[in-house]
C-alpha cells in the first residue's frame, strides 16, 4: 500500500508540474498565435506519463487551416513560436525550481 501511495503522490505530483509548464508556455503562444483553446487540456498519452518530468504536448496550429499551415512554413513564424516555447519553459523553471541538485537540461534551460 505503501508503494501504491507514493507512486500516486508522485504522479499527481507531475500533472500539477505538467500543468504549471502547460499553463507557462500556453501564455506565451498565446501572444503569437490565436488560441483554439484558452486552457491548457489533459490527454493520456504515454508520453505524457514520465513519472520524473513535468511534460507537455504543443499544439502549434492546425494544417488543416490554409492560413495556419502558411504560417507553419513561414521561418519567421518558426522562430516566433520556438521563442515563445522557450520563454515559457524559463518562466516555468524560475518560478519551479529543482528541488534536487540540477541537471545538465535544467541547467541549459537556464
Amino acid at each position: 500500500y505503501v508503494a501504491m501511495t507514493l507512486a500516486d503522490l508522485s504522479l499527481t505530483a507531475q500533472i500539477s508540474d505538467s500543468l504549471k509548464l502547460g499553463r507557462s508556455v500556453l501564455g506565451e503562444l498565446s501572444g503569437v498565435n490565436a488560441l483554439h483553446r484558452e486552457d491548457v487540456e489533459q490527454a493520456g498519452f504515454a508520453v505524457l506519463k514520465a513519472p520524473e518530468i513535468p511534460s507537455i504536448l504543443i499544439e502549434t496550429a492546425f494544417i488543416s487551416n490554409p492560413e495556419e499551415e502558411r504560417r507553419l512554413n513561414s521561418k519567421p513564424h518558426q522562430e516566433k513560436i520556438a521563442r515563445a516555447i522557450l520563454r515559457g519553459l524559463k518562466r516555468y523553471v524560475d518560478k519551479n525550481p529543482p528541488l534536487s541538485r540540477p541537471t545538465l537540461a535544467a541547467a541549459e534551460i537556464r
